[in-house]
């Protein structure tokens, strides 16, 4: 059973292209990297096919790599010819080849080091001209490094805002716990106003995401069961079927719950539990989700073992292909306790979630590719059905399906033709892709058109990204006092010790992909 719209919801599928970005500068430290040549480059070709930008912008990437204007240019057409997924089908469709030729030659390269003065002296006598003006500095770095590079365009004065703007945005990890997250978070206000810095979280990004609070806080019907009287538990996923690659030595620093919780996942957990705002301005939508992330109960230390569950993958094969032991792959310590794979149960202590478990799981090298939110309502009484076998009457499911396949769908019961009272479980659906015209993307378009446009409603703020971490700290605390995190096969989905999570509640969850 899918889900219809009338004709006139048809005509309007496609929706209106909003103005273009105001002139600006993007200035991306880090640009000879995979995130530049993957994501932001690709990101601003589309935009640039869409209208979101015009022949205002101009871009300067700034790395260490020995390269000219040509051969940076270059850079990315080799990569879109060589690389595969979402940064690389630009080159396959003329609309989008003309554009990048319309950008191309506003594109900009200089080579420096990002601790030695004179490489900001030189990027300042670079900014020069209309579009100037207006700067954003991109931080696409290691993270060890957005401190110091804040502090470099300090002191060039390059974030005082003058005759335009100047923005910072900076990329996740956003510390590694409570501690670091705290400091950073002091380095950049000392430097530049909260209203200047942008935290970047690609998720928040993705269509299906933001459709959450549209989905709530549009539809009466949805929002007047959204909450304890009705739900029963919510379950997040973020399933991958990749494995760690090349990014072994940084993921075996971070691992999973680092690298997934107090941000992705903590993320879409704020869209499901915010109260509405009164409006959706930016400081708006951000104080209700500030206030879910200072809400978040997560296990206490000395209880941790009986909430959160870490687990790390072993040989196996996923879709066809193998993968070897993460304990194996380059740049992992052969004696790594990193985790691959979390399972977490936790409470948001307000009045709409009172007692509502929400269970959080994320990993790597997965039997399917699943980032999902799925709400499971209470069950009915089953006084009427007494006939009936209650395992015929499943609970009433809302999956929000984020990637892939984004959409959603409806899990209920509905009678089974004949003479008996005999139910059957059936699904509604809903697809993004069979309703609108959806234009290509890399989920970074609408972050980095907000960004010039200065809007931050869908970017972090300072109080938030601690309360996050101020919620996982405990974890952290107690996985790095010892404990080993349990193997599960590559291509499988996850560790035994994930379901007996849930079904020491009486639940499950859901079937990955299904």
């Amino acid at each position: 059973m899918t889900i219809t719209r009338s004709n006139e919801a048809r005509r309007e599928s496609k929706a209106p292209t909003p103005p273009p970005a105001p002139a600006a500068t993007l200035v991306i430290f880090g640009a000879t990297g995979d995130l530049t040549h993957r994501l932001l480059m690709p990101s601003l070709i589309y935009m640039t096919s869409a209208g979101l930008v015009d022949d205002g912008l101009q871009v300067i990437g700034l790395g260490r790599s020995d390269l000219d204007d040509e051969a940076f240019r270059n850079s990315f057409e080799q990569f879109a010819g060589e690389a595969g997924g979402e940064g690389a089908g630009w080159q396959k469709d003329p609309a989008h080849l003309a554009s990048w030729r319309r950008l191309r030659g506003r594109i900009r390269y200089r080579r420096g080091d990002f601790g030695d003065a004179q490489t900001f002296e030189e990027l300042k006598a670079d900014l020069v001209g209309a579009s100037a003006a207006n700067v954003v500095f991109y931080l696409a770095t290691a993270p060890e490094l957005f401190g110091p590079v804040a502090e470099q365009l300090a002191k060039a004065g390059l974030l005082k805002e003058e005759a335009g703007f100047r923005r910072l945005a900076v990329e996740k990890p956003f510390g590694h716990d409570l501690a670091s997250a705290e400091a950073l978070n002091r380095k950049l206000l000392g430097l530049i106003d909260e209203s200047q810095i942008y935290r970047v979280d690609h998720f928040l990004g993705k269509e299906t995401v933001q459709n959450i609070m549209v989905a709530r806080f549009a539809n009466t019907l949805i929002e007047a069961v959204w909450n304890a009287h009705y739900i029963d538990h919510v379950q997040i996923t973020a399933a991958e079927t990749v494995d760690v690659g090349r990014r072994g030595e940084f993921y075996d620093a971070a691992g999973a719950l680092r690298d997934m919780v107090p941000n992705h996942l903590f993320q879409l957990l704020a869209m499901v539990c915010m109260e509405p705002p009164n409006s959706f301005d930016a400081e708006a939508v951000r104080n209700e989700k500030a206030k879910v992330f200072r809400a978040i109960r997560g296990p206490r230390l000395g209880k941790v073992a009986q909430a959160a569950v870490r687990g790390v993958y072993t040989a196996g094969e996923v879709g066809g292909n193998s993968v070897g032991d993460y304990r194996k792959a380059d740049g992992i310590a052969a004696d790594s306790r990193t985790e691959t794979y979390v399972a977490l149960k936790l409470f948001v202590d307000s009045w709409r979630w009172a007692g509502v478990p929400f269970y959080l799981r994320t990993g790597k090298a997965m039997s399917h590719r699943d980032t999902e939110v799925v709400v499971v309502f209470k069950p009915v009484p089953f006084a009427q059905f007494r006939g009936t076998d209650i395992a015929k009457l499943p609970p009433n499911r809302l999956v929000i399906q984020i990637q892939p396949d984004e959409g959603m769908a409806l899990d209920f019961s509905a009678k089974r033709p004949g003479p008996a009272i005999d139910t059957a479980p059936v699904r509604m659906r809903f697809r993004y892709a069979d309703q609108f015209e959806l234009a290509a993307s890399t989920g970074y378009e609408t972050l980095l058109y907000d960004l010039l446009l200065g809007d931050q409603t869908l970017f972090q703020r300072a109080d938030g990204v601690e309360s996050a971490w101020r919620a996982v700290q405990p974890i952290l605390d107690a996985w790095a006092a010892g404990g080993e995190p349990e193997p599960y096969a590559a291509g499988t989905a996850g560790p035994d010790a994930a379901d007996r999570l849930l079904a020491s509640d009486g639940r499950q969850w859901h079937e990955l992909g299904s």
